[in-house]
């Protein structure tokens, strides 16, 4: 499995409410599964994804990633307490 980053195009299996599969944004990673901003759904779902305000949280082994998300470089500390400051 992808590591998963905010920010990721994916597409998620249907389950629960849910008559076919989705597609979104991943707003929110968690550690066994991911908060998805659904922008693409089959039209039999327009009530489903209405209902749960077009936010979903699927488990990570039920999501693709179509589109990864730049990951940022990790950010130098400039305050590094090994460093003597003379």
């Amino acid at each position: 499995m992808a590591e998963l980053h905010v920010g990721d195009v994916v597409t998620a299996k249907k389950f629960g409410p849910f008559e076919h599969d989705f597609g979104g944004e991943l707003e929110k990673v968690y550690e066994n599964s991911a908060l998805v901003l659904i922008d693409d759904y089959n039209d039999g779902d327009s009530m489903t994804v209405s209902e749960m305000n077009r936010r979903a949280v699927v488990k990570k082994d039920a999501i693709k990633v179509i589109k990864a998300a730049p990951v940022p470089e990790p950010a130098e500390d400039d305050d590094d307490p090994d460093q003597d400051n003379a």
